[in-house]
């Protein structure tokens, strides 16, 4: 039996790591007198590019304008479906509703978290016109199964990427070589953080032109310099568009996060190794399976109970890390158990088994860039002590 002493101080579930880099960057964007959408925005956008890849990429105020956008680039409405997975935050589902169309949902592959490319299928109908997997925690799906599915049946990808910054798949950034859109997320807790934020990228010209008009007013050009020296007051409205447009401040912050995105992805790695080695050998709990073909981004490190062999369930778990001053969350509770859709489509349990089971293990622990060593060990051994307390 491990001697376990608690610590006095609170470790949080995540906290952004922003040093003087960033802040002096916020503060020459204050002084400079464009706040707005400006220059700053527009380099963002260029660098982020090159880093994943992309041949395009359109800035956002978040990653579910960028999910909303990509699929109104397409015209998916009203009578339309599109396929995604129930594990995953409720922004995934919600802007295909706000499309108009009709959210289907296929379960997941319980070893990954991620959508079943076999589920996909069974759920295709000649409504469909779009498939919607999400990256889940920073792992990868199977994506040439997805993309194999998607020109069998015509239907476009849209890449739910908010974990996946630094992900690959089989060697390739996520965002590289895109058969269709990837948006990724830049919220306080990202790999990448602007406070919140997103990004939208594609290889096709006509979808980041699309993009552009729907997450800037409608507007038919490039307006953001309308009010500078040479710019023109002259512009269209050729779509009712939305106010999703990033602007400077928030790009300030993520030019210098993107500058030292290798350095704080290193610093998760190291992490993750150090708890996947440990947890591995505590009879109890399971670390994420890790497919061949994925590079994991390790956004989240989200640890499975194995309740046949403990006493005590998921829940109870996570209020004994908090007493022993651990923070967590979970990721995510299922869609198809939010109110807003089992009132609109009837769902029920046992409807998404594998979902079902992967939700009543998961705890996400704490994994981020500025986490001390002595503060991961410290996890660990909460862990440790609280398998042996309630093993079975």
């Amino acid at each position: 039996m491990s001697k376990f002493v608690t610590r006095e101080k609170f470790i949080p579930y995540n906290l952004p790591d922003l040093t003087e880099a960033e802040i002096n960057e916020v503060t020459d964007t204050l002084r400079s007198g464009w706040i707005a959408k400006g220059p700053r925005t527009n380099q963002f956008e260029k660098d982020f590019a090159a880093y994943v890849g992309a041949k395009y990429a359109v800035a956002m105020n978040s990653c579910t304008a960028a999910l909303h956008v990509a699929l109104l680039t397409q015209g998916i409405g009203a009578g339309d479906e599109v396929i995604t997975t129930p594990m995953t935050f409720a922004s995934t589902a919600s802007t295909i509703i706000h499309t108009g169309a009709t959210p289907v949902f296929a379960d997941i592959d319980y070893k990954t978290g991620c959508i079943d490319p076999d589920e996909i299928e069974k759920k295709i109908t000649s409504k469909t016109k779009a498939i919607v997997p999400v990256h889940y925690s920073g792992q990868v799906c199977d994506l040439d199964r997805i993309y194999e599915i998607a020109r069998k049946h015509n239907l476009f990808v849209s890449e739910d990427a908010a974990h996946a910054l630094c992900s690959r798949y089989k060697g390739r950034l996520i965002g590289n070589k895109l058969m269709g859109t990837a948006s990724y997320s830049f919220y306080a807790t990202k790999n990448l953080a602007t406070g919140d934020g997103g990004m939208l990228v594609t290889d096709d010209e006509e979808t980041a032109r699309k993009a552009r008009i729907f997450s800037g007013q409608g507007m038919s050009k490039n307006a953001w310099n309308r009010y500078a020296q040479g710019g023109t007051w002259k512009y269209d409205i050729c779509e009712p568009g939305f106010k999703y447009n990033m602007f400077d401040i928030q790009a300030a912050l993520g030019l210098q996060q993107l500058a030292r995105l290798n350095e704080m992805q290193a610093k998760r790695l190291k992490i993750a190794e150090q708890y996947n080695a440990e947890f591995a050998k505590i009879d109890g709990v399971e670390p994420p399976f890790v497919p061949d073909y994925t590079t994991h981004s390790w956004h989240l490190y989200v640890l499975r109970i194995l309740p046949e062999k403990l006493t005590i369930d998921r829940d109870q778990f996570i209020v004994e890390l908090n007493n022993r001053n651990v923070g967590t969350s979970v990721h995510f509770i299922p869609v198809t158990y939010m109110s807003a859709y089992t009132n609109r489509f009837g769902f029920k349990q046992g409807d998404f088994p594998n979902c079902e089971k992967h939700f009543e293990r998961i705890i996400s622990l704490p994994l981020y860039p500025t986490m001390k060593d002595e503060e991961v060990q410290y996890v660990i051994d909460a862990v440790r002590d609280i398998v042996e307390k309630f093993h079975k």
